[in-house]
C-alpha cells in the first residue's frame, strides 16, 4: 500500500506541475525546478518508510515513465527547457543507483538533497538574480550567485546530515565535499549533474 501511495504522490506532483505549466502561470524553467525540488525532497525521505528494494523498483518504474514521457511528450513541463538535456532521466536513475552505494538512510537523504535542494535553489536564484555576474563553462551559461548558492545549500545539508545522523563529519570535509559537488554541477552538461552529484556525495559519505 505504501508503495502505491508513494507512486501516486509523485504522479500527482507531475500532473499538478503539468497543468501549472500549461496554464502559463509559471516560467518553464521555474516549473522544471519546482518538480525537481518537490519530487527530490520527497524521494530523500523514502528510506524512512520504504524498503531498499521498493526504492529500486520505483526508480526503474519512474525511469521508464520519464523515457516514455520524453518520447511521447506526455509531461511537457519537465521537458520544456530549450537546451538539450537528459536531466530527468539521470534524476530517475540516481534514485535507484544510490541504493547500490549505501543503505544508510541519512546518507541517501543527504545525497538526494544535494540534487534536489542545492541544484534546484541554485538554478532558481541564478535565474532571478544572476544576470550581472555570468560566466560560461564549456559553452553553458552559469552565474556566480547560483554557484555560491549551490555551495551554501550543499554545506547546510552536510551539516544537518552530520548532526542528525550522529556522524562527526569535520567542517573541512563538508567544505571539500561542497566544493567538489559545486565543481561537478558546473562542469557536468546535459543534466549529467543530476546523476554525478548525488553519486559523488553518497560515495564520499559512505567511505568516510
Amino acid at each position: 500500500m505504501l508503495l502505491i501511495l508513494t507512486a501516486l504522490v509523485v504522479l500527482a506532483l507531475l500532473v499538478i506541475n503539468e497543468f501549472w505549466w500549461r496554464w502559463r502561470t509559471v516560467h518553464g524553467e521555474m516549473s522544471r525546478k519546482f518538480i525537481h525540488i518537490s519530487v527530490g525532497c520527497f524521494v530523500a525521505t523514502w528510506p524512512f518508510f520504504l524498503s531498499w528494494r521498493q526504492i529500486q523498483f520505483l526508480s526503474i518504474a519512474f525511469l521508464i515513465i520519464v523515457c516514455l514521457s520524453k518520447y511521447f511528450k506526455l509531461f511537457q513541463a519537465i521537458h520544456s527547457v530549450q537546451r538539450p538535456t537528459w536531466g530527468e532521466i539521470f534524476f530517475a536513475a540516481s534514485v535507484g543507483l544510490i541504493t547500490l552505494i549505501t543503505q544508510d538512510k541519512w546518507i541517501y537523504a543527504a545525497a538526494l538533497l544535494q540534487m534536489a535542494l542545492a541544484d534546484g535553489l541554485a538554478a532558481i536564484i541564478g535565474v532571478q538574480f544572476g544576470n550581472r555576474r555570468r560566466y560560461q563553462v564549456t559553452g553553458h551559461p552559469k552565474t556566480v550567485i547560483g554557484t555560491l548558492t549551490f555551495f551554501a545549500v550543499s554545506f547546510a545539508i552536510l551539516l544537518a546530515y552530520s548532526r542528525l545522523s550522529g556522524t562527526d563529519l569535520p567542517v573541512n570535509s563538508m567544505v571539500m565535499i561542497g566544493i567538489l559537488a559545486s565543481l561537478i554541477e558546473n562542469l557536468a552538461t546535459r543534466g549529467l549533474d543530476n546523476l554525478l552529484v548525488p553519486v559523488l556525495v553518497a560515495l564520499l559519505l559512505a567511505n568516510y
